[in-house]
């Protein structure tokens, strides 16, 4: 019977291996898979690598990698594993897989760059467990969330249940604007809040109940209203935007604001028993200008005092605005770029329509032309 070494000898015949040197000299390959176990992932990793330890790589390798003609490149600690890992891999049809010759060792060996990774707590790992077994997310993607930074506009019937379930989600930094109180009539949607704080500032009350929740999260109040004087400081700073404005001078200023920054924004609105739902990627789709190109009339324009909305339609839409959110700052999913989704409560249906880039759009149809600010202080009063 062969041994250990005689077997291992024959698996390293049948795969390509590549040296430390080769790895450093040519692009970086699509996927970097280390199949050490985690506690070894924590005292460091090549920098973007993907952990998927080896007793769990034929299970997950699909979630993390199905197209077939991937380029990988897969290490260890010696080169031992990572062998055994790209045997296994051609065998399930992957075409493009080499194993790292010396694994870790060697890299730091020729003083590769080493990343430390997110060591999560004990507490940390129970909180966020259902996350982690998630393929699509793991530890690196938990990691990734308790890095980002996230800005919430409005406080209100939207961003109550996006903020709260992106704190849940370990978001580690969320952002709120509002310059509003809580009011007794807020609280038949609007679940950040509650009967003991009416009068209180909508920021101080959701950084209360988002801290509760989550001691993880840190909370940023900012008790103001955008406006171009403000805008800019504000939104620099943070990674992705959440659009709870409940009118439109704010959603005309944040559009212009994320452009010039070039931050996403996950946009919502909601009337009555319908809401929409859109993302607006700076300088690759299309921005709210192209889907409303100029202001209505005043008249025209009843999201700027209560108009009336079914309690439970913010959560609906809010909940989709989060898991939108999610996926942008995980790069999983297909993002709502170029679409508008319509959820209609009576009807209890979603339509989904095509958006597309207005070639004549003032602000995103050209990159080159100076973006203007502009406050339409006259456009609606509260």
């Amino acid at each position: 019977m062969p041994s250990y070494h005689d077997y291992l000898q024959q698996v390293k015949a049948q795969i390509h291996e590549i040296s430390v040197a080769e790895l450093q000299a040519e692009p970086p390959p699509e996927l970097i898979l280390d199949v050490r176990e985690p506690d070894e992932h924590a005292q460091g990793v090549i920098p973007g690598a993907t952990l998927l330890p080896r007793g769990l790589l034929e299970g997950r390798i699909e979630a993390v990698a199905p197209q077939r003609s991937v380029k990988i490149v897969v290490y260890c600690a010696g080169g031992s594993r990572s062998a055994l890992a790209a045997s296994s891999l051609l065998a399930l049809g992957y075409e493009h897989v080499r194993s790292l010759a010396g694994g870790m060792a060697a890299w730091r060996s020729a003083g590769g760059p080493i990343d430390k990774p997110f060591v999560f707590s004990s507490a940390q790992k129970n909180r966020y467990a259902r996350h982690i077994m998630l393929p699509e997310v793991g530890e690196a993607g938990q990691a990734k969330l308790l890095r980002s930074r996230v800005l919430m506009v409005g406080a209100g019937g939207l961003g109550s249940p996006s903020a709260y379930y992106l704190a849940a989600a370990g978001v580690g930094t969320i952002g709120i604007v509002d310059d509003d109180v809580v009011d007794e009539s807020n609280l038949q949607r609007q679940i950040l809040h509650n009967t003991r704080r009416v009068g209180r500032p909508k920021v101080e009350s959701a950084a209360q109940t988002l801290r509760e929740l989550n001691p993880d999260v840190q909370v940023q109040p900012h008790p103001v209203r955008l406006d171009t004087g403000n805008v800019l400081d504000i939104l620099r700073g943070y990674d992705l935007i959440v659009d709870g404005a409940d009118n439109f001078p704010t959603r005309y200023l944040l559009c212009d604001a994320s452009l010039v920054l070039r931050i996403p924004v996950v946009h919502a609105s909601i009337f009555r028993f319908e809401g929409q739902l859109t993302t607006f990627l700076p300088w690759q789709g299309p921005c709210y200008r192209c889907l409303y190109p100029e202001p209505p009339p005043p008249d025209l324009a009843p999201s700027c005092h209560e108009a009336g909305v079914l309690g439970v339609l913010p959560g609906v839409v809010g909940v989709l605005q989060a898991t939108e959110a999610i996926k942008l700052l995980l790069g999983i999913g297909e993002s709502m770029s170029g679409r508008l989704l319509i959820y209609e409560a009576l009807a209890t249906k979603f339509r989904e329509m095509k958006l597309r880039r207005d070639p004549a759009c003032v602000v995103c149809s050209d990159p080159s032309r100076p973006i203007e600010l502009i406050d339409y202080h006259a456009f609606c009063s509260r």
